[in-house]
């Protein structure tokens, strides 16, 4: 075979170090680009803070995603002033410090400790440590109070014994020879204690013994009592015929003990359960400027970084210096770019977002137009991938609240006239039949696809059905009230 040489052209794209970073950072919420950060800036020295220890020059990345430079501005005369102050600073310092040695009037510590303690938000007690606290006062011997202490550890967070005490007692050592009437004696130990209604073995019991500890002789008691030992499914269901029949009451006496039944709560625990607070910091702010909806950034959320001044005067004087810090310092103006190219672009798709769905922000969400990615993307000429990655876990703060970007888009449906209703507007349009309807005679969902469809809206029921459930609204016969 003949060797020979050829020449061609061709097209491909490349995924750069810069532009992975910059795809990279555009995916990140705010929350966690911050601590991306924080990582940058302990491993790259030549990357900084504009907040951190001044420097007479610097270049700044601000809000509006351009660069200036920061120069000291100290007058002469300022300096003077300064050195003044300092040097009055410097005798009253003295004159305190001799102050405090001799009489220790200066609200110090006299132990000689100059720190003082942070103070710290104290911890919740959890429901085990709750109950534990309880059982130490009581008057039982040591046997009994940790029998008791057995069952605690075998509550759920909710306040249940999940585990039966034929169980609890099989796990016990035999050489222990604890009877099962000692273990029954521990759980109405249990069950003393508050939250009343802990140490239950099911909703049934846990609601029995919160209407047992209520104070005096409430109307309904008696019955309510009833209806939890046994009856408990039928009210659930809202079957209320059967339950009168059943019971032999009428209409009065049953609401009573409906009433008196929705005070009581059927999960003692939940409140000591610890749960994790998620913060959510809005990158966008909206607000309407001469009856203008305008979308601006907001400034708490954007980093402000900068070159290091110092190091970058010595890689320009040194052009030996190492390899390493060059890369250092290429990489810190990278990612300058980067996230300014990130809130930039954030800034452009909530800015279509909100030209598109301004009639939500004057009326709320049943004036929310149906909105598709590829939309904003064929408008400001991007990727539908990219703007993907913008709405995903990015927010916006408006006067009706704040909302991640991805909830202004959403699917659509056919109306009479040939147009289209956005799912999130039929959604809260059936919130709003639900929120008002009689609820001695609720809406079918049936009859809500019927309404729309008076209002020009097809939706089939079981369209409406979805919805609803979406919306975590019960059906129809549990939304029936007696």
């Amino acid at each position: 075979m003949k060797q020979s040489l050829q020449l061609k052209l061709s097209q491909h794209l490349t995924l750069t170090p810069q532009l992975q970073q910059s795809i990279r950072l555009l995916q990140l919420s705010t929350t966690d680009l911050n601590q991306e950060l924080e990582q940058f800036l302990t491993d790259n020295p030549l990357l900084e803070r504009e907040d951190s220890a001044p420097e007479p020059t610097a270049v700044i990345l601000h809000a509006n995603g351009s660069t200036s430079t920061a120069e000291s501005t100290t007058t002469p005369a300022e300096k003077t002033n300064n050195d003044e102050g300092q040097t009055d600073r410097t005798e009253l310092d003295q004159n305190q410090d001799w102050f405090n040695e001799s009489g220790r009037s200066s609200g110090g510590r006299a132990d000689g400790d100059d720190g003082e303690y942070p103070q710290q938000a104290a911890d919740s007690p959890t429901l085990r440590q709750h109950l534990l606290s309880q059982v130490r006062l009581l008057n039982l011997s040591d046997r009994d109070r940790d029998l008791v202490a057995l069952l605690i550890e075998a509550l759920d967070d909710d306040g249940y014994l999940t585990q039966s005490l034929e169980e609890l007692a099989e796990l016990l050592p035999a050489e222990l020879e604890i009877e099962s009437e000692e273990i029954s004696i521990a759980l109405k130990h249990l069950q003393y204690l508050e939250p009343t209604g802990v140490g239950a073995r099911s909703p049934a019991e846990c609601l029995e013994l919160q209407l047992a500890a209520l104070p005096g002789e409430p109307d309904g008691r008696k019955l309510a009592i009833a209806i939890v030992r046994e009856l408990l499914p039928l009210l659930a269901s809202h079957d209320f015929a059967k339950l009168k029949r059943v019971l032999g009451c009428n209409d009065d006496e049953l609401r009573q003990a409906q009433r008196l039944i929705q005070t009581l709560n059927p999960w003692p625990g939940s409140s000591y359960s610890q749960s994790e607070t998620r913060y959510v910091v809005a990158d966008v702010v909206v607000r309407k400027v001469k009856n203008v909806w305008v979308a601006s950034l907001n400034q708490e959320a954007v980093p402000k970084l900068r070159v290091n001044r110092l190091y970058a005067e010595i890689l320009q004087n040194n052009r030996g210096a190492s390899t390493q810090m060059s890369s250092q310092l290429q990489e810190a103006r990278w990612l300058i770019k980067n996230i300014q190219q990130r809130f930039e672009t954030i800034l452009r798709v909530s800015q279509a977002i909100v030209d598109r769905q301004r009639h939500f922000f004057e009326h709320g969400e049943v004036a929310m137009r149906p909105l598709v990615l590829r939309e904003i993307a064929d408008t400001l000429g991007l990727h539908e991938s990219t703007i993907s990655r913008v709405t995903t876990q990015k927010f916006m703060l408006s006067p009706r609240g704040i909302f991640e970007l991805k909830y202004f888009f959403g699917s659509h449906v056919a109306t009479d006239t040939g147009g289209a209703c956005s799912a999130t507007a039929i959604r809260a349009l059936i919130k709003q039949f639900i929120s008002a309807e009689d609820h001695k005679h609720p809406l079918s969902d049936s009859k809500i696809a019927e309404i729309l469809g008076q209002q020009g809206i097809v939706v089939a029921r079981r369209t409406i059905a979805k919805y609803r459930e979406s919306l975590h609204l019960p059906p129809v016969n549990l939304r029936k009230a007696f």
